[in-house]
């Protein structure tokens, strides 16, 4: 706790402030960059294949910061007293103020997520240049996550920075673990779900991951370590099958319908970050 207090209850208070934002910006990027990069695939497509643009108006810009951000089910634009952080959910009970049509309690939940997360890595790491890329790792997983949950997508956008900030965070810093062991970490990472991929196509013809999730667990390989792998492998493969398993039990899921491997790869990297020697105790004793 003397981590956290280091710069007294100001100083954790604006520490949760400031993941509460991060979480609430987490939100736009969640919605919002799967569409850009889906209508800008298209764009490509098009442009591509050299098709006739009909006379039609270029389209709006959609990006992170434009259009504003407005209530799907009216139009209404977002005030700035109503994009408070958790408060203005809280305030306006849920609902949207202009037609009162329920606001998902996901946002605030995401909001609320990155707090806490935040707060768990500044416990173990301090305010220090660690604890500052710790949040860093910690906000970009959190978007990972639920993109890939949503959209099965783990946007190049997001993984190659988290896997750079790995290697820089172990070169510039008092660092998890060694420059070399986070080299190797990245190669192997890639590499081993690259091969297993192959493996499992060429059995059985069909493709059981994504190119992303190569991509995810190399940048989990760059922070963590090469030692860390296994131990974040196995969580993730235990806790993806357990899920999968309520979801058919529950009718909720059929046994032909993917899952996306990318949340449990996410989560299962943060929770090694969070409780490194305990889990590399438990899976690699």
């Amino acid at each position: 706790m003397e981590s956290l207090t280091a710069y007294g209850w100001q100083g954790l208070t604006l520490l949760v402030w400031i993941a509460l934002c991060v979480g609430s910006f987490l939100n736009v990027v969640i919605y919002r960059l799967p569409v850009m990069l889906d209508r800008e695939w298209r764009q490509q497509a098009h442009e591509l294949l050299e098709l006739p643009n009909g006379g039609r108006e270029p389209p709006a810009p959609f990006n992170l910061m434009t259009p504003r951000s407005r209530c799907p089910h009216c139009g209404h634009q977002i005030r700035a007293w109503e994009n408070i952080p958790v408060l203005s959910w809280l305030i306006q009970r849920g609902k949207c103020t202009a037609c009162h049509a329920p606001i998902s309690i996901r946002y605030p939940s995401i909001e609320v997520l990155t707090a806490l997360c935040s707060v768990a890595v500044v416990f173990v790491f301090g305010f220090t240049w660690l604890g500052l890329f710790a949040c860093l790792f910690t906000w970009m997983v959190v978007a990972l996550v639920f993109i890939d949950y949503d959209t099965t997508l783990l946007p190049d956008q997001i993984t190659y920075p988290l896997l750079w900030l790995g290697l820089i965070a172990n070169t510039f810093t008092t660092g998890i673990v060694s420059v070399q062991d986070a080299l190797i970490g990245a190669i192997a990472g890639y590499l081993f779900l690259w091969s297993t991929y192959w493996g499992f196509k060429l059995l059985t013809g069909k493709e059981g991951m994504g190119y992303g999730d190569f991509k995810l667990l190399a940048a989990l390989g760059a922070w963590l370590g090469w030692q860390a792998l296994p131990s974040i492998i196995l969580l993730a493969a235990a806790s993806g099958l357990l899920y999968a398993v309520v979801r058919m039990v529950t009718a909720k899921q059929s046994r032909s319908e993917p899952i996306p491997f990318g949340p449990f790869l996410g989560i299962a990297g943060w929770v090694t970050l969070v409780f490194r020697d305990n889990v590399l105790a438990v899976f690699a004793p």
